[in-house]
Order: C-alpha cells, then structure tokens, then sequence
C-alpha cells in the first residue's frame, strides 16, 4: 500500500503495582523523548534495545496523589490530561472534520491499558475525557450545524459478539456481516443509542460495564480475555451554498483489547486441541493483519490482509489499512518478571506504525443517502422474494445463504433509514436513560451490603446488593420457587444457596442446601457464621464479595482497610494450602507465585464444570519443582494435575494446554447452557480428553562427591514424588571404572580430587532395580536419567507387569579430560533419575461408574492412605501451607533427610577412628593412615562407605592392604586384639541373606591373602570383621583385595578399623 498516512503509535509505561513493590521488582524501562529502551534482567551487561515511536509516555514515577487525582511532579510523567491532548484531541478534532476515528490499547493483562483507555475513579481515561470534551465542543458551537451522536458498547469473548447495552443476547451472540456494497462488517441488531449529553454517555458506560460483570461471572469468562469497543457516531447535519442538506459523518471507534500474554506463556503448545481453542484468536489474526498491512505498506505485493480470520479484526478492518486515522496506544509493564511479555508489546506497536491507511471526509449529500437506500432497499427486496438469478455452480445450501444476507442486509438497511429520525430515537433513549438515573452512581451508606469484587479493577464495586433489615434475605437460582431475593447464575449455585438474615444488629450468613459451596474469608461455610466489616464470601465459584457494614466498620484483626481481588484471592491459595509469602524469592519463584494466584480460582472452576457435566475428571493444582521435570528449563513449575475418576490415570497440563483446554472448556459448558446439543462431543473433541501417556512416578537422586576421590556409589534411593512422598526405591550403583567399565581397583583412591585434573575419567552408571509402591503403575515401568555430557536423556528398557522391575541396565560416562567444572559437578552436583509409568484406558474401579464426580470427588478427597498403594509415611506433612519457594526444596526433602542420616553414620564413624587414635602408644601412630581412613569415610557416599586402612609394619613401608566394607547402624568397633580370627588360606562364601531398604546385603567373599602367616600381633587380610551389635556372628565384609607386592606386617599394639 503506498502513499497514505502511518498509524501514530504511542506506549505507557505504568507504576509498579503492589505485589511488584512487595518482591522489590527493578524496572527494566527508559524512555527519553520519544524513545523507549528495554532491558534484559538475565544479561545486565547486555545493550538495551531501544524503539522509536511517535509518543513515549513516562508514568512510572514522579507523581503524587492530590485528593485522588494523579498530579505530576516532574516534566516526565504523563498524566491523563496529557495523554489525551496528545491523542485523544486528535481523534476529536478528526472527528469534526467527518474522519473516522479508531483508538485501540494494547498489553499484556494487568500493564494499564485499561487505566489510560477508560481510568479509575477521578483520574478519567482517554474514553470518558473525549466524550465529555465533544459534547463540550458542540456546546460551543455556532451556526445552524446538527449534532447528532449515537453510542454503542460490545464485548468479543470467545468468538461471540456481546451487546454490553442490553441483558438479552442471543445464544451464540450476535452476527457478524458484511455490507455488500461498501465491503464493511456490522453487527447486526447491535443496540445503538442517541445520547444527547456526556451524563447519557456516562450513564450508558456504567450500564454497560454492570451487563459486562454479571455476565463474566455467571458464563465464567475472564475480562482480561475479552475486547471492549465502544463506538461513537457523530454526525453533523448542515446546508451547502446550494441550500442542499448534507451530512459530515464521523465514526469513532475506541477498542480496549485482550491481555496479550505471549504465546509460550498462555499457548498450547503440545496440545492436540490447540486449533480448536479461541483463546488467542481474535489477537492471532490481529496480529497477521498488522504483520500483512506493514508488509503492504512497504511495497510488498499480492499480500492478502486476513481480515476476516477473527471477528475482531473483521470490525477493525476500517482502522487498520482503510478509511481511518488510527492511533494505537501500546502498555508497558515496567517489572522484570515481565521482561519477555514486555519486548513482545514493544515489537508490536513497532511493527503497527508501518501500517498506512487512507481517511477520506465522509460527507455526502442528505437526500442522496436516503434516494441510495431506497434504492438498494428495492433491489433486495426483489431478490429475497426469489427473483435472485445465483451463479453457477451454487448449491441449495449456498443459495439460502446467499438469500438470509440479503434479507439481513435489507434488514439493516431499513435501520438505517429509520435512525435518520435521530430526534425520536433520542427521546426514546431518554426514557431508559431516566431508569438508569435511579440506579447509577448511588451509594449505600447507612446499610449493610455486599459489593463484588472482579480482577479487572474496572468491573469491581459494580454490583451491590443491600441487605434489608429484619428480613432474610434469601440467594439462589432462577429456577428456584419461591423466587429468590438475589438471584445468581453460574457454576456450583444451588436452587436454595445462602441466606442472609439482619436482625438484632448484626448480620447471619447460613448455607441452604447440602453442598452448597461458600467461603467466607477463604474457609468452607458449614453452619450459621455471623459476618464482620470488609469480610470476604465467595458463593458458588465464582461470585465474590465483600461484606461492608457501615454501622459496625470495625475491622477484625488482620482484615485491611481495603480489600481487593488480590487480597481476596491471596487468601483463598493460602487456605488452599499454598503460602504467598514473597522474602527471599527467586524472579522464577515469584513468577511462579504469580501463576498460583491466577489459576487457583480457574482450576476451582473447572472441577464445578466436571462436578455439573459428569465428565469424572478432577483438577488439582500442584508445583513442580526443578528436579522433577524432564527437560532442560528446571525450574519450579505451576502445573495441572488432571485425574480420571474412573481409573486412577493422571496427566501433568502445563498452564499453557490448562489455559487452552479451560477456555474450550468455557466454550462447552456455555452451550451445554444454552441447550446446544454441540456439548456432546465424541472424545476426539472432548476438551476434558486425552489419551493415556506416561507420567512420572517420581525422582531419585545422586549426589556425586564420592567421584572426586574414584570411590563407587551404592545405594537404595528413595522415589519421591511432587509432594515428597516416598513412591518406591531405586537400587543404583556409580562406580568408577576404566573406559571397558571395569571397576577400578583401590590403588586408584585418590585423597585430593585436583590430582584427577586434566586426565581421563569413566564412571559406571547401573541402574539395577526398582520397588514402586504402587499397584497402579503395574503396567510397565523404565527410568530416565542425564548425567554430564549428555544433551538427551539416556533411558532402561521397558519392563510390564512387575512392580519389582529389574533393569540390570549399565552405561559407562566417559570424560576424555577431567577440569574444575566436572570436579565442581562432582563436589556440588547429582544425578537425577526419572521413574515413568505406563498407564492404560482399563478402568481399574468398575463400580465407579455408578457415582457422580462430584460423589468420587469427595470420596478421592475423605481418602487417606490406599492400603493397597503400600505407602510410607511421607516425609513432608500432607497439610499445611506450601510456598513456591518451597516447591523444590519439598520434592528433594526425602533425599536430603537420607543424605543427613549418611553424613551422621559419618560422623559417628569418623569420631570412633578418632577415638581409637587417641588411645594408641605413639609409637605405634601412624598419621598417614589415619588420615586415609578419615578422608575414606569422609568422601564415600550412599549407604555402602569404602574404608583404606593402611596396616603398618615398618614406619617408612609402602606396603598396604586395602578393606571395604559395609556401615550399618547396628556395628561397632573392635579393636585389633578383639579381632574374631579365622583360618588361614581360607574362602569364605557368605550366604546373601534377605535384602531391606536400610540394609542391602550381596553376596560376598572373604580371603585371607596373606599366605596364611602372620607375625607377632599381626592381623592377617581376611580375618578382619564387622560385628552386629547384639549379635555374636560377623557381618559379612563386601570386598577384601591386597594391594602392593610385600605382605604387610603391622606392629603389636597397631588396631584394626571395624566399622558398623
């Protein structure tokens, strides 16, 4: 597209909000003049990256609250008055002129767009001021000019198209259309009203804003999820020289869109029902068209503009590349966590202001309209009563079609006629206009009642309901008889819900009918409570409150002044079991926090939806930590566990597919409302489907030290799970070995790990077997796991029907040359191994089926521990509160309780080494070989501890013997004259005797390799032995091997280190 005027394209960056204040977040935006500058918080030394708009808004700082309005103390800052003499008088001034006029907002959920579009309280937006400032335009007005304006309000969620100025919307919303002759979409029997004052327009907006509330929150939409469009027509009517009467028509459109979260945040990624989803539609295409009309404006041809992709963009397509003067106006979030959504809305407005359109002045003689409607009005007329010759190859089908356009067409042509008398229509609306004079802006200030709270700030404080005194006042459904007092929509709200009853000053809430789900100040109603000031009642899923008693406005301790969503929604995590406690959190942590918060209530919501289709389905929001994840992104995740009722299968949904599937979940549910037999999908289209897939029983893992002095790993490890419950043992062993992966001998013990620099390495993995617990993973169990050098994850075979599987599996790792990153890998690293089980669509339970979700809900969630899943008591306490910083340190818990257990087995072995040592003649000390066996037992790891003694016959040989044996907690020490001896020259073959998770015991053999002769005192190899305390027999050692080529011939009164 060539030629044409750009659209001007301005961003805002706002203050920190609360929770940003309160995890001390950094602002990552500059702007000077007309530039605005972006930082990466990961790489600080990196350049900013710098954008250069038409207007850069600077509102972070540099203000103060004045009676609450929001004044400047600096140059910088730009208030509201400010932002709309930049952009709002032009839309105005165009306005008169007879352009179209089109303002969109657009950022991520939460970045302000609201503020600038429509404000909060004093501080009024971009909407309100223009409104107001048109009608203070046409009050200055001289001459004989006709003002004539009109003012209509709708909602695009989910596809569907809502009239925000009316509480009847067809099932389905109303239809998109495209006029014939100007190529223009409408939506047809869209409410438009004549308004004759700002006070209408005001009233309107507010009569609006209460539909938009009512309706999220009985259809469980998200306002962040849905585009407003307000549209002004302004038409001035006047006579020509030739006394012909004209009209200048000007269209204004003021669009506030959807949160743009980015794709890999809120996408579905994965998801095999990502394309059936809306989620993301309407912004999708939106940005095609953007990306389509920038390419056109730079000369690049046969470029189709995808206009008609969404309904969003179908009543955009005048704003953006056709007769309109466009102003875009893009909010910043200034916080670091918000970095990646932040870059994303600045690459936006970048490539919007390449976009060129091409206003004209709409103006066109008055009897020439009305002469060119009749006109088309007749030839329509004609066709739709079949005088209509179709092109050939339609069908039946396509031929109604064709015929239900035309009779909308003529439909909408006959409005328009209609709304030439502009002066009835406005005495018309004036009559609904004094109805809303009654309800708008009043106050309740003597009264108890209740006033909603939403998580757009806009939508809260719009719905009161009074409480009358000496009345009860009761809460339920339409459908109930009697009639309630208060009538509420929407998910979990019973015929008979709650009453309130005021009487004797002070106010009762009492649930009606068992079941009834309500929450006051986060915790279950479950019998009569007597509600204080600022208290907070959830009823239902999602028609939250809060209690004002004006008569009584003491606050209870621990209640705020205010109360809003946050709060209300902190509280209800916290009594779920989720901490928000921000000290000392990580940037992931604090993301993570964020998401807890978010999805909390939607996760809520989707197991009333369950509970009403019985879809056997449950919905539990769990985190999971570094360690428990698969991939390379470790760290702490928010994520979905989904539950067959029916079977016990689970599935792991990151927010991403949960955010998809809910949406088209919303979808489903709303026409299962509005008797749409489309509800019932097969399970091809089922959002609340997915096949089996494997799924993680839990973690185990490896810590490395022992590595860094070539000593081997063996142990049984516990497999925990998310929440740190033991799911099963995993017997592994790490030795190290030469590149064949033959283990090495002990002359390879090395007493400082640097000695291993810049030389090869090889170490064994073997994975030997596992015990899950838990029956239902009887279909077949593998392990995976990744060690240094590995970009994928190395996997066992596969092994069905065992909960005892055996995997025999070995790998040798080899590091072709030893440096300090593999000895800190060693000293501070592990390994992590990933224990999967298969799942089938076998139902395990065939009698479930004859409960209702919500009846195998309750009996999933009165469950405590399944004797047949052979459980241990878990380490981490089942209840209480669980913050996102504790997400990993709860799943590696487990792990670390064993690891202090080992360290405290150390130190008693260490203190016993010592203790012998001090009790020694000097003469018969030797500090090298104490210091062997110290470091032996310092640097082993697992249950199984390799101990060097060197036995020393002359002080300056360097011959020595090497022993390893097993530590148990139940073995002492013996001393070299208490030493159980043995014959000469004999094997002995210990019997492998049953093993237990605290004692693995192999079989062993024991030699004596010394030539059956030993000199005065001395302890031949062999005939050194582990006692069991209380037990007369020896424990078996697990290795004896001599190392070096003289027999040793240690001193009388030298000692022999026995271990338990």
């Amino acid at each position: 597209m060539s030629g044409g005027e750009s659209v001007k394209v301005a961003v805002r960056v706002r203050p920190f909000n609360q929770r940003e204040i309160d995890r001390n977040a950094s602002c990552i935006i500059q702007m000077d003049g007309n530039s605005t500058s972006i930082r990466n918080p990961d790489t600080p030394n990196e350049e900013p990256k710098v954008f250069g708009f038409d207007y850069s808004y600077w509102s972070h700082d540099g203000y103060d609250d004045v009676d609450g309005v929001l004044t400047a103390t600096v140059d910088k800052y730009a208030t509201q008055r400010k932002v709309f003499e930049d952009l709002g008088q032009g839309v105005l001034d165009n306005a008169f002129q007879g352009y179209n006029c089109s303002l969109f907002a657009y950022g991520q959920t939460g970045s302000g767009k609201s503020f600038s579009m429509v404000g909060y309280g004093k501080n009024r937006g971009i909407v309100p001021i223009t409104c107001d400032e048109l009608f203070k335009s046409i009050e200055r007005a001289s001459g004989d000019t006709k003002y004539e304006v009109t003012f209509s309000m709708l909602e695009i969620y989910n596809e569907q198209v809502r009239d925000l100025l009316t509480k009847d919307n067809p099932k389905g919303g109303l239809q998109v259309r495209q006029n014939p002759k100007l190529q223009l979409f409408y939506v047809e029997k869209l409410k438009k009203v004549a308004v004759g004052s700002y006070k209408e327009i005001e009233r309107r907006m507010e009569e609006g804003t209460a539909n938009r509330t009512v309706a999220s929150t009985q259809m469980n939409a998200t306002s962040s999820r849905a585009h407003t469009v307000v549209t002004i027509t302004f038409d001035q009517i006047n006579k020509n020289e030739a006394g012909q009467e004209t009209k200048k028509s000007s269209s204004i459109n003021l669009v506030d869109l959807a949160g743009s979260e980015r794709a890999d945040s809120t996408g579905a990624t994965g998801d095999r029902l990502k394309e059936g989803a809306n989620i993301n539609k309407s912004l999708s295409s939106l940005g095609n068209v953007i990306s389509a009309l920038a390419d056109a404006s730079s000369g690049k041809k046969k470029i189709v503009v995808p206009y008609r992709d969404s309904a969003l963009t179908k009543l955009l397509m005048n704003a953006l590349g056709g007769n309109s003067k466009t102003i875009m106006i893009a909010a910043l979030s200034p916080a670091d966590i918000n970095y990646d959504e932040t870059l994303g809305t600045l690459r936006y407005a970048d490539r919007a202001k390449k976009i060129k359109n091409k206003a004209i002045v709409n103006e066109n003689p008055l009897d020439k309209l009305i002469r060119e409607l009749r006109e088309e009005n007749e030839k329509l007329r004609k066709q739709a009563e079949g005088n209509y010759t179709p092109a050939s190859g339609m069908g039946g089908d396509d031929i109604e079609k064709m015929r239900e356009e035309i009779r909308a067409q003529l439909l909408a042509n006959q409005e328009q006629m209609n709304d030439m008398d502009w002066d009835a229509r406005l005495a018309e609306s004036r009559v609904e206009d004094e109805a809303l004079k009654e309800t708008s802006g009043t106050a309740i200030s003597n009264e108890p009642y209740f006033v909603n709270l939403n998580e757009d700030p806009m939508l809260s404080g719009v719905i009161r309901l009074k409480i009358e005194k000496g009345k009860e006042m009761m809460i339920g459904r339409k459908d109930c008889d009697p009639k309630p007092d208060v009538i509420l929509t929407g998910l979990s709200i019973q015929k008979q819900h709650a009453s309130v009853k005021y009487d004797n000053d002070e106010i009762v809430l009492k649930p009606m009918s068992q079941g009834a789900k309500t929450k006051v100040n986060g915790t279950p109603l479950t019998g009569e409570q007597k509600l204080e000031h600022n208290d907070r009642v959830l009823f239902g899923s999602n028609h939250l409150y809060v209690f004002i008693n004006p008569l009584k406005p003491e606050l209870p301790e621990g209640t705020p002044k205010k109360v809003d969503w946050d709060f209300a929604q902190k509280e209800l995590a916290e009594q779920s079991g989720f901490s928000t406690l921000q000290a000392g959190m990580s940037k992931d942590q604090q993301r993570a926090q964020e998401q807890v918060l978010e999805l909390l209530p939607m996760v809520t919501e989707m197991n009333a939806v369950s509970e009403e289709l019985n879809k056997y389905r449950s919905f539990e929001l769990v985190l999971m930590s570094g360690v428990q994840q698969d991939e390379k992104d470790r760290t702490t995740k928010v994520m979905v566990k989904v539950k067959n009722l029916l079977n016990n299968n689970v599935w792991m949904w990151e927010r991403g597919k949960f955010m998809n599937r809910r949406y088209m979940i919303q979808e489903l549910y709303q026409q299962y409302l509005d008797g749409d037999e489309r509800y019932k999908r097969t399970e091809d289209n089922d959002p609340f489907y997915d096949p089996p897939e494997d799924v993680i029983v839990g973690t185990a893992n490896v810590f490395l030290q022992s590595l860094s002095y070539a000593l081997d790993f063996e142990d049984k490890l516990a497999i925990t799970d998310y929440k740190g419950q033991e799911e099963g043992l995993l017997d592994v062993c790490i030795t190290p070995s030469g590149a064949d992966g033959k283990p090495l001998d002990e002359d390879n013990f090395v007493e400082e790990p640097q000695e291993l620099l810049n030389k090869p390495y090889h170490f064994k993995v073997h994975v030997r077997q596992c015990e899950i617990h838990n029956s239902v993973h009887i279909h077949g169990v593998y392990v995976k796991y990744k060690t240094t050098g590995d970009d994928e994850s190395v996997s066992t075979k596969l092994i069905k029907a065992s909960l005892s599987p055996t995997f025999d599996h070995s790998r040798v790792v080899s590091i072709p040359s030893i440096t300090q990153e593999h000895l800190d890998f060693f000293e501070n690293g592990s390994i992590t191994f990933w224990v999967y089980a298969c799942q089938t669509t076998n139902p395990n339970d065939p009698s479930a089926k004859k409960l209702t979700t919500k009846e195998l809900r309750e009996r999933d969630g009165q469950m405590t521990v399944d004797p047949m899943q052979r459980r241990r008591n878990p380490t981490v306490p089942r209840r209480g509160s669980i913050s996102v910083s504790d997400g990993q340190m709860k799943a590696e818990l487990n792990t670390l309780h064993k690891k202090y257990d080992r360290l405290e087995q150390k130190e008693k072995r260490i203190q016993e080494i010592c203790r012998e040592w001090e009790v020694k003649a000097d003469d018969s000390k030797d500090f090298d070989g104490f210091m062997r066996a110290i470091k032996a037992v310092a640097f082993s790891s697992g249950n199984k501890f390799k101990s060097r003694v060197r036995l020393v016959g002359q002080r300056n040989s360097d011959a020595f013997s090497v022993w390893s044996f097993d530590i148990t907690p139940d073995m002492h020490v013996i001393s070299g004259h208490d030493a159980i001896q043995e014959e000469d020259e004999e094997e002995v073959e210990v019997a492998a005797q049953s093993p237990s998770p605290a004692q693995p015991v192999l079989s062993k053999k024991v030699k004596n390799e010394n030539g059956g002769k030993t000199g005065d005192g001395a302890v031949p190899m062999g005939s050194q032995k582990m006692v069991s305390a209380g037990h007369n027999k020896p424990a078996p050692a697990s290795k004896s091997k001599a190392a070096g080529s003289k027999s040793p011939t240690p001193s009388k009164k030298s000692s022999v280190c026995s271990v338990m």
